[in-house]
């Protein structure tokens, strides 16, 4: 069973994205916190500065590795893709992977792999479900291009889609247990249908 995220859940001003928005609210205070797919390392910079964390990131992009560098954050370049081997067991308290998963070649791996190296994961994702995807699909007959997926089909990031469902399911297959979920459509948030109706989920998870 899912648990939905505290109402008190408002979002941290300072975060651009609405996702590390939530995110930040859900990470304790000078807990260990490690991010894959990290970018310019501005939530890592951000946890560093308002909730004392120990922060680490992985990042693909060179250019992005080195502003998450100027920001102050301890960030390697490195593909998640090819494992977390350097990292022991358990060696965080949190390991975030947002808006990213989608674009992993191996998620199951991926997700295995970030409840092995932290007691916890907080994933976020586009939901490939949601109205206008569907809507899209449906009266163009092509693969749908959104404001949630602007890509077209040839250079798109995204070599898997997903669903609130889906992940759901995998959850339960794999015997990850929600510790909370927050779905989001916008800066609003959704609890009725939010596989139709949600644009982004974030889920806390643990084994």
């Amino acid at each position: 069973m899912t648990a939905e995220t505290p109402a008190t859940v408002s979002g941290s001003g300072a975060l651009k994205r609405r996702d590390s928005s939530i995110i930040a609210d859900l990470i304790e205070p000078a807990s260990r916190v490690l991010d894959l797919g990290c970018g310019d390392g501005e939530l890592l910079a951000w946890l560093a500065d308002n909730k004392n964390v120990d922060a680490r990131g992985v990042e693909i992009s060179t250019s992005k590795v080195q502003r998450a560098i100027s920001r102050g954050v301890s960030v390697y370049q490195g593909d998640i893709d090819e494992g977390l081997a350097d990292y022991p067991d358990q060696a965080f308290d949190y390991v975030i992977l947002s808006q990213t998963l989608q674009e992993t070649r191996a998620p199951l791996k991926v997700l295995r792999e970030l409840l092995r190296v932290g007691r916890k994961a907080i994933v976020a994702f586009p939901n490939f479900a949601h109205w206008r995807v569907r809507l899209a699909l449906l009266t163009r007959g092509r693969a749908p291009k959104t404001s949630l997926f602007p890509h077209e089909w040839y250079d798109s990031p995204n070599i898997h889609v997903l669903s609130v469902l889906d992940f759901e399911e995998l959850c339960r297959t794999e015997g990850f247990v929600i510790e909370h979920r927050h779905c989001v459509s916008g800066a609003r948030r959704v609890t009725l249908l939010p596989n139709l109706r949600a644009q982004t989920a974030v889920y806390l998870i643990r084994r």
